[in-house]
């Protein structure tokens, strides 16, 4: 390997340029295009690899708005001048953008939509219920690649490192036994019973002979308050799992055709609402309120338009208002709608319409823009974000935007727009907004933020560390959210990402400064477990440990200066080959307590099917 040169200036890779200084910039009208590319400059290197994490993304761009110059690669060496930009590096491995999850298998679903708020879709295992080995995963290794921003309708073309990420292959749905019907509730509205309970305690009747999970709970360790198993007939390839939603004392996951709200404190039923045909999306949360809406087919066939929408009080399973969003028209008119909620809206948009109706009262507030940049996707939350296909004047290239956009009236409050044939990903947090975008073909991965305003804040400086947040896929057209992914989370200022897991190795959690894109610190999982991050838990990060052969999963948190793993629910030992069998597992926590589900439920009979552990709770 080439020596790199000691002559690289004091901060190693530096954090993107004000897209709006810089003297290209001045006496350009707005909306014009980036200035011709500029002859590549050889960049100073660094004096040495970069240590533990500061690296790809946010090599510095060149004076000169437009275009930027050629950046170093991993470790800071040049790139051959004949290779064309974004070439890969030789010696690099191209992979694709994080598919899996950290340790976690992937499947699509039967509508390949995002599943729970939490995790991914796993592969085939082995066997109905068994976890699988997790896939190799992939590097950030990789050279530059190139975001353009959108901010005000002026243009900025800046340099991003990117991470060639190695991706799994998909496999086909496990076989299950003959279809089913779902059950109904009674007339009298009272609770079917979807699911059998096993309290922990003995006295259970989901034990099937097995030993009491807590009867081997050490000091110390949460106890298992319920776990459940399934009782739903589903149809032959099994069912994807939405959910789990905790809200209040309930805890609610749906399934096939019905959506069940249980006690969080035993696991007994509290409320079973059916729908007519198979669910097919949710919003990775619901409001503030517990007020969500669901997603379903508009019939029994195959290739059903998931066009069905429902609103259902989580607090109390009460059934509110239904909708049927518009169908797409047109030779390519596709109906694959993501939801996502967003103050007193809920958008439906698919890769062929865009819209957004009342949480209250499902009246339609707007619908997506129909010319220019057209959104294909939103994510929700405090703020509403949109994924949009832009006008490229070519058959041959393709643009695409993120923005933030009123939720009210669906307008645009900012627009960047990404440079030629980069998509835009997953978004991992709409405030601050950090945004994963691809190029699919290049199989190159970049992760960056914005500010408040729409500019570049910085890109992520990922270094030779191997990064896969679970997010169900990358192909958002064929109906998986825009969000929901595990792995990753941010605050005011950092953005939070845990390292590729390795089953028997301890991973880490990496702390980046969303105001360079550097790395600030790390945090090493306990013993021999991986850790993910979930979400932001009172300023701090929660975590979920994974259990190991002889070891329980935990929750803890991480302060946002750094440190150990502060664990706030160690999970008994005795049920860590319960919890590592998860299938793809989603995950909720609230009231002190963490609840674990299966992603996808599927066996090769009726009878196994019924044997499926789908959910579990631990508390202290």
């Amino acid at each position: 390997m080439t020596q790199p040169p000691s002559n690289q200036p004091p901060g190693g890779f530096g954090a993107p340029q004000d897209p709006n200084q810089g003297p290209s910039h001045q006496g350009r009208p707005q909306g014009m295009p980036p200035v011709p590319p500029q002859a590549p400059q050889t960049p100073p290197a660094p004096q040495s690899p970069p240590p533990a994490a500061p690296g790809p993304y946010g090599q510095q761009p060149q004076p000169g708005y437009g275009y930027p110059q050629q950046a170093p690669g991993p470790y800071g060496q040049q790139p051959p001048q004949q290779q064309p930009y974004g070439y890969p590096q030789q010696g690099q491995q191209p992979g694709y953008p994080p598919q899996g999850g950290p340790g976690y298998p992937q499947q699509p679903g039967p509508y390949g939509q995002q599943q729970n708020p939490y995790g991914g879709y796993p592969s085939q295992p082995g066997y109905p219920g068994a976890p699988t080995p997790p896939p190799s995963g992939g590097g950030l290794k990789g050279r530059t690649g190139v975001i353009a921003a959108v901010a005000a309708a002026a243009v900025l073309v800046a340099a991003v490192t990117t991470w060639a990420v190695v991706g799994g292959d998909d496999e086909k749905d496990p076989i299950a036994g003959p279809t089913a019907t779902a059950p109904v509730t009674s007339s009298s509205g009272a609770p079917a019973p979807t699911e059998s309970v096993d309290k922990g305690d003995g006295s259970g009747d989901g034990s099937n002979g097995e030993e009491d999970l807590n009867a081997g709970r050490q000091a110390g360790e949460a106890k298992i308050n319920w776990l459940l198993k399934n009782n739903v007939d589903l149809p032959r390839n099994g069912a994807d799992v939405l959910g789990p939603w905790i809200v209040g004392d309930t805890v609610v996951k749906a399934m096939y055709k019905s959506i069940d709200g249980y006690s969080l404190s035993d696991g007994s039923a509290k409320w079973h609402i059916d729908v007519p045909f198979e669910l097919c999306a949710a919003p990775p949360a619901p409001a503030a309120n517990g007020t969500m809406v669901f997603a379903y087919g508009d019939s029994a066939k195959d290739g059903a338009k998931c066009t069905e929408l429902q609103q259902i009080d989580l607090k109390t399973g009460k059934k509110g208002w239904k909708k049927s969003v518009p169908k797409a028209t047109g030779l390519f008119a596709f109906s694959d709608n993501t939801l996502a909620i967003s103050g007193n809206t809920v958008t439906a948009a698919g890769s062929s319409t865009a819209y957004g109706f009342s949480l209250t009262d499902g009246k339609q507030l707007f619908k997506g823009a129909t010319t220019g940049c057209k959104p294909f996707a939103y994510a929700g939350g405090t703020k509403l974000i949109a994924a949009m296909d832009c006008p490229s004047g070519s058959t041959s290239k393709k643009i695409q935007a993120v923005g933030e956009v009123d939720p009210a009236t669906g307008k645009p409050r900012f627009t960047f727009q990404l440079e030629a044939d980069w998509e835009v990903d997953k978004v991992y947090s709409v405030d601050p907004l950090v945004v994963s975008a691809t190029q699919r073909e290049q199989k190159k991965w970049t992760v960056f933020a914005l500010d408040a305003k729409g500019k570049l804040r910085s890109q992520i400086q990922g270094g030779t560390d191997k990064f896969a947040p679970s997010c169900g896929g990358s192909f958002v057209v064929f109906g998986k959210n825009l969000q929901g992914c595990t792995g990753v989370a941010a605050d005011a200022n950092t953005f939070y990402m845990s390292t590729e897991t390795s089953y028997g190795k301890p991973n880490e959690v990496v702390a980046f400064d969303l105001k360079t894109g550097k790395a600030k610190w790390r945090s090493k999982a306990p013993g021999d477990q991986s850790m993910i991050p979930l979400r932001m838990e009172g300023g701090q990060v929660l975590v979920y440990v994974d259990p190991s052969y002889d070891t329980g999963g935990a929750v803890a948190t991480i302060a946002p200066t750094g440190g150990a793993p502060k664990i706030l629910l160690q999970h008994p030992a005795s049920s860590a080959q319960v919890e590592s069998g998860f299938y793809d597992p989603g995950f909720a926590y609230g009231g002190g307590t963490f609840v674990v589900t299966s992603g996808r439920v599927s066996a090769s009979n009726d009878k196994e099917e019924k044997q499926v552990k789908t959910m579990m709770a631990f508390s202290k």
